[in-house]
């Protein structure tokens, strides 16, 4: 396939395998954690936690010694002249060798790398007092990792098998699973007070013309031969080929390199952004379990039940892409990806030119003038690839926003 590209490309967000320039200790390790999410095939879901946990540890062990924002969870109580490079470094390593234990020995020679430039760089004050900062970031690690143990993940649930009534979830072909993540819908916030707290309205009643607009939208352009563009059909592909995660951090670290922020800058910016994602997962899984609408493919085969004579079903049609085991409202892409565009559009502005290259997709890019215009690309491509109803992405979108703006507004605060 050929490669994307808009005379506007300033910036290119490349995921590299190799150990690539080296930023800080905050940056490398956010890659370090990407790559162990790819090579442990961890869901969407899952990397918001994974995350969340790395960021909030780097971001309170930095603070814990420069003191320069209020805290996520673990008061400052560190000597002022232990090394923030290397608390962060300790932090991340700590909770990474529980979050990914078969990847301990490549983690080991990360922090090994780390640690070595540190004690290296003559020009950095903190080199002699490394220890002290492994001690500080082991102690946050440690206690991160407590209070996070107990979020509700690991808690055993029956089987979510929805039901048969004209517009309630049910497993869909061709591998019919029960519900995916189902924790995640009481899981334990971050921020928020409640998975509830931003939970959207209803998705809309079948006999609505609402939803009878977004049917048939769904069953004219997401259908595996719908009506769609080559570049609508490369922009299903290339957002649904890897996590919200991967792209936002990825997206995060270009613009703070060329920004040349430092490393408390930088912990806190990857702090906020995957506390964001994360808890607008839990908030976007709530209501997915609550309301559990159904997805197009159920919809549209079971069309002659909705009581509404303006869908019309067929029975052979199936979706561009394979549909998610989850609900359908909201979704889950929508929710992520705009928190983690509100907290970067935050941060940087919202009309910055960028271009997104997935991990996996190589040679293919997105090129966007604004985090908007990127949003409303990630709503396309989830009606044109058959898995949502624009009301799902609209809601999802709403959702992560205010979770994004919550975020912001109560937590690391200079």
């Amino acid at each position: 396939m050929k490669k994307i590209y808009w005379p506007w490309l300033t910036i290119a967000l490349v995921f590299l395998m190799t150990r690539t320039a080296y930023c800080d200790e905050a940056t490398d390790w956010n890659r370090y954690l990407l790559e162990s999410l790819r090579a442990t095939n961890a869901s969407a879901q899952a990397a918001t936690r994974s995350a969340a946990i790395v960021h909030v540890a780097v971001a309170d062990a930095v603070n814990g010694i420069d003191r320069r924002y209020n805290s996520i969870r673990v008061q400052p109580d560190a000597a002022r002249s232990a090394s923030r490079r290397a608390a962060a470094v300790q932090a991340a390593y700590a909770v990474m060798v529980r979050l990914f234990p078969t990847r301990q020995v490549i983690l080991n020679a990360n922090r090994q790398i780390s640690l070595d430039r540190i004690t290296h760089d003559h020009s950095d004050p903190q080199v002699g007092s490394i220890q002290a900062g492994i001690e500080w970031g082991q102690k946050v690690a440690d206690a991160i990792w407590e209070w996070r143990s107990t979020d509700g993940l690991s808690i055993s649930l029956p089987p979510f098998l929805g039901g048969s009534a004209p517009g309630q979830w049910r497993p869909t072909p061709p591998d019919s699973s029960p519900g995916a993540a189902v924790q995640f819908a009481t899981m334990t916030p971050w921020v928020i007070p409640s998975p509830s707290y931003f939970r959207p309205d209803p998705p809309p009643a079948l006999n609505s013309d609402r939803y009878t607009a977004d049917f048939n939208e769904v069953k004219t352009k997401g259908s595996a031969t719908g009506a769609r563009t080559a570049e609508q059909t490369l922009s299903v592909f290339f957002w649904a080929s890897t996590t919200p995660t991967y792209l936002w951090n990825t997206a995060a670290t270009t613009l703070a390199a060329r920004r040349h922020t430092g490393l408390s800058e930088n912990a806190r910016l990857l702090a906020v952004l995957n506390l964001a994602m994360a808890d607008a997962t839990i908030g976007c899984w709530d209501a997915k379990y609550v309301y559990e609408f159904w997805r197009p493919l159920t919809a549209i085969t079971l069309a002659d039940d909705d009581g509404n004579p303006a869908t019309l079903s067929d029975s052979t049609w199936a979706p561009l892409i394979p549909t998610p085991a989850h609900p359908e409202y909201p979704s889950g892409h929508s929710c992520n990806s705009a928190a983690g565009a509100a907290v970067l559009a935050r941060y940087f502005g919202d009309y910055n030119r960028l271009t997104l290259k997935s991990e996996v997709m190589f040679g293919i890019s997105r090129s966007f003038h604004s985090f908007s215009a990127a949003l409303e690309d990630v709503k396309d491509a989830r009606v044109f690839g058959g898995i949502h109803f624009r009301s799902a992405c609209e809601a999802g979108q709403k959702l992560g926003i205010q979770i994004a703006n919550y975020v912001m507004q109560h937590f690391l605060l200079p």
